[in-house]
């Protein structure tokens, strides 16, 4: 059977990362989600992320209609996983509050081993904005990146628009890096790139995170 030959293949391969965990004192709790977590975070997303006359991401995912935006979804996540190699590896955790799924934050890297940088993203439930979480939940993931797998960057990008986005990386130390072009929606669009580096992240206090699991998936990520 093949199939079930592959599945267990992507279970070997990736499956230490299910354990892994950051946890910050305000109740927020980062992890790689189960299916079932998945198919709940489809309703999330789909309650709203933005307004609708709104665009904040690169791949304008959120416009898709049933069934093309639940299949997406899923075949986004799934593949994270199956393609997971340590000189290429997309980290999507889901982000929980006292719980309850309420968004995504993911860590991104190529090349990790030798360039010792990170990519960020995220989308949080509207329901739950405005309130810090967003901070918080990039927070635990730039210390996992910076304290738990010794990065030398981390970079990000915003619309211009999102002002939310943008505050959220100045309110963290990054600093201005230039500026990018992308295209959701067929039109092009200005973005401010991000730059934090190790140094800048030790410059201050940061919030304590627990991070769980990190020993047994080390491999994983290139060194």
């Amino acid at each position: 059977r093949p199939g079930l030959a592959v599945g267990r293949e992507i279970a070997s391969a990736v499956g230490p990362l299910c354990g892994l965990r950051g946890r910050t004192a305000d109740g927020l709790e980062l992890r790689l989600p189960t299916d079932e977590q998945l198919a709940t975070l489809i309703e999330v997303a789909r309650a709203g992320i933005h307004p609708p006359e709104e665009m904040p991401f690169a791949f304008a995912w959120t416009d898709q209609p049933s069934p093309a935006f639940e299949r997406e979804f899923l075949r986004y996540h799934w593949a994270a996983r199956a393609n997971w190699r340590a000189e290429a590896w997309s980290l999507n955790l889901a982000v929980f509050l006292d719980g309850a799924p309420i968004g995504f934050q993911d860590l991104v890297a190529r090349d990790f081993a030798v360039l010792r940088s990170v990519g960020t993203g995220s989308w949080l439930a509207a329901s739950h904005q405005g309130r810090g979480i967003g901070k918080a939940m990039r927070g635990a993931a730039l210390s996992l990146a910076f304290d738990g797998l010794g990065a030398e960057e981390a970079t990000t990008e915003a619309f211009f628009d999102n002002r939310a986005s943008a505050g959220v990386s100045r309110a963290l130390g990054y600093a201005e890096n230039g500026i990018g072009r992308l295209g959701p929606r067929g039109l092009a669009r200005q973005t401010q790139r991000f730059r934090m580096t190790r140094t800048d992240w030790a410059a201050r206090p940061r919030p304590p995170v627990e991070i769980i699991g990190l020993a047994a998936c080390r491999d994983l990520f290139g060194g």
